[in-house]
């Protein structure tokens, strides 16, 4: 099934503030029952529009989202059943601790490892870690990492999001693993992201190995340099912005990016559903934008861009042309 469109998922969450409200007429919900009939893409927008009301709608109602990760340390290490593992998957999405977009398209084993991962971090978080071999970690937004050490080697796995690694001096070898493959790390500063069966990797420093997890094709990425790979395949190398460290320290810098990539690092950051317009999706953006209050960056943009942000509900924003 494909995804809703730009205009439908618009569409569709203009239809959920007319029916939320109070004096909502039998000829409007009429007509909304004529729309949402009328295309595929205005069901599948529908359906979208409902799952991500619902998770915002339980994540106001449950107050603090610290107190899911409470739960989560509480329930951490226990034998649960299915049902059990199900309701507290459950508490952890609409918390915040997994994101409730990863609750809805991600599957229950990869979740079930996130939810019970060493280290984990709530959607609009971060955290910083000194590992017990001096290697310094910083977990991203809605990211999990397990640790794994021995007197033999030391592995680390990425279970979901983002991770800043800066490899601490042990002569045990230092493996890094993803759904997609196996890195090496050769005495380096290297970042590394999953993004769904996808792993992107930027070295920093020193140099990494990529081993794929299915075909078992080989390279090594030397500093200065990212890639991205699957289970099969490494794509060829590109350059390293030494910029897109700077999460680390609760900030995105862009330098000429385009307004529409930007807009998606941003919604990385915060609850509900953030988008741009593909009329202004181009525009090229200069700026330093805080993480931890994307409100604030989201008025940046609109002061300095030809864009409005435009508020349809709580929960769901997009940047739009500023009208003629």
């Amino acid at each position: 099934m494909s995804a809703p469109d730009y205009h439908s998922l618009e569409q569709a969450a203009e239809w959920f503030a007319v029916l939320g409200d109070e004096g909502v007429s039998p000829a409007q919900r009429e007509a909304w029952r004529r729309w949402l009939e009328a295309s595929p893409r205005h069901q599948r927008a529908w359906d979208y529009v409902e799952a991500v009301g619902r998770r915002f709608g339980r994540l106001r109602a449950d107050g603090d989202p610290a107190l899911a990760g409470g739960a989560l340390e509480r329930l951490r290490g226990e034998r649960l059943s299915r049902r059990q593992a199900l309701k507290g998957l459950a508490v952890l999405a609409t918390g915040g601790v997994l994101g409730w977009a990863g609750w809805r398209h991600s599957p229950l084993p990869e979740l079930a490892r996130a939810w019970r991962a060493d280290y984990h971090t709530p959607v609009g978080g971060r955290r910083a870690l000194v590992l017990d071999d001096g290697t310094r970690v910083w977990l991203n937004t809605n990211s999990a990492l397990n640790v794994d050490f021995d007197r033999q080697r030391r592995r680390l796995t990425l279970v979901a999001g983002e991770v800043l690694v800066d490899t601490g001096a042990d002569p045990r070898p230092l493996w890094l693993r993803t759904g997609a493959g196996e890195l090496r790390p050769l005495g380096t500063r290297f970042q590394v992201r999953r993004e769904g069966a996808t792993t992107e990797l930027a070295v920093y420093q020193g140099a990494v190995r990529v081993h794929t997890a299915g075909s078992g094709a080989e390279r090594t990425v030397p500093a200065g340099h990212r890639t991205r790979f699957d289970g099969e395949r490494i794509a060829p190398l590109d350059t390293a912005d030494p910029a897109r460290q700077a999460w680390t320290r609760g900030l995105l810098v862009a330098e000429e990016r385009p307004l529409g990539e930007l807009v998606a690092e941003l919604a990385r950051y915060r609850h509900g559903h953030l988008a741009v317009d593909p009329a202004v999706a181009h525009l090229p953006v200069m700026g330093t934008y805080p993480l931890d209050d994307t409100d604030r960056a989201l008025a940046m943009l609109e002061a300095a861009l030809p864009v409005r942000v435009r508020r349809r509900l709580p929960w769901w924003v997009t940047l739009e042309p500023v009208a003629d």
